[in-house]
């Protein structure tokens, strides 16, 4: 057999082409000094979560505020993405974590991300390399998992689901899980390897509208292995109980 070649037939239609020819900003449907209209995959849009902006309180004192946002500006396929989680003690800035990302849908519901980490707060900085996925998966779990590279060896591991179960329309209840794993001792910032850090919380947050809910929860925390190890000989707790109570908003 002869493989397909040659000249395209005369009446042929461009591929890239609507039917009958038309072109975008073409033709009879073009409006002199009018711009086309742009489909909805085409637009820039942008957005701010704060998912989390919070009191947090536990029974033997050690109470912090503690916030998780982020922020995007892209297409529907292309979008520059910020996240920022931390806790403030007594004023001071415990712990930071900074991540600028460039996230590209793979799927209906599934991005993935690639882009850069900082770590921040008590201890030398920390800088790392971050490949992940973020999405909604079936029955409408919320995943968020991050593989991170940092120098000198350093690997990282960040998992992240949260589910919300509506009772009302306006109350919701979240209920979230969130582990850490490194690869390797860093014992400058007190963390272990292995599992290091686990929590496990609920949420209940009232919508007054959309973008400005209040919520008040529950949350358990714990640090494992040799983290625990240095939370303790620095006369910390490695695990605790906390009361929540915070503001969840996006605009």
């Amino acid at each position: 057999m002869k493989m397909q070649g040659g000249s395209a037939p005369a009446d042929a239609r461009d591929p890239h082409a609507y039917s009958n020819g038309l072109k975008l900003g073409e033709g009879e449907y073009a409006v002199p000094g009018v711009p086309r209209l742009m489909l909805a995959d085409e637009h820039r849009f942008g957005s701010l979560l704060g998912e989390t902006l919070e009191r947090q309180f536990t029974r033997k004192g050690g109470d912090s505020t503690a916030y998780n946002f982020q922020g995007w500006y892209g297409t529907t396929y292309n979008r520059l993405a910020l996240k920022a989680e931390g806790a403030i003690s007594n004023g001071k800035l415990e712990e930071s974590r900074t991540e600028l990302l460039w996230a590209r849908a793979i799927a209906s519901y599934w991005d993935t991300q690639v882009g850069v980490r900082l770590d921040s707060g008590e201890g030398p900085s920390r800088q790392w390399l971050a490949f992940g996925m973020q999405g909604l998966a079936p029955y409408w779990f919320e995943l968020d998992a991050t593989a991170y590279v940092g120098n000198g060896g350093r690997t990282a591991l960040r998992l992240e689901a949260s589910y919300e179960l509506l009772i009302s329309q306006r109350l919701i209840l979240v209920p979230k899980v969130e582990t850490q794993f490194y690869g390797k001792d860093d014992p400058e910032r007190r963390i272990g390897s292995g599992l290091a850090e686990a929590s496990a919380g609920l949420r209940l947050r009232y919508e007054i509208s959309r973008q400005f809910a209040p919520y008040i929860g529950i949350e358990r925390a714990g640090s494992f292995g040799k983290t625990a190890d240095y939370v303790s000989a620095e006369g910390g707790r490695a695990k605790q109980t906390r009361f929540v109570a915070g503001l969840r908003f996006w605009f």
